[in-house]
């Protein structure tokens, strides 16, 4: 498992991972309230990146990742 340093780091990451092969992607995110942390995950089983943080910036972020692979997801190109 690898931790990027950076969040763009990581959403090219995950972009290119998703566009790999979209079917055995899993993107996986984790809050942990008591820490004050949040833990994004993108795997396909065969690599795995990761990215942690504590800014609160960082879920505007996430939410506009998440939109982009979800029109990714939702277009009909293949």
């Amino acid at each position: 498992m690898t931790y990027l340093a950076t969040w763009e780091e990581f959403a090219k990451a995950a972009e290119r991972l998703y566009l790999s092969d979209p079917i055995k992607c899993r993107f996986i995110t984790k809050y942990r309230h008591c820490d004050g942390k949040l833990c994004v995950k993108v795997t396909d089983d065969k690599a795995c990146f990761q990215y942690r943080t504590e800014h609160a910036q960082d879920v505007k972020k996430l939410e506009k990742l998440t939109g982009h692979l979800m029109r990714h997801m939702a277009s009909k190109e293949k």
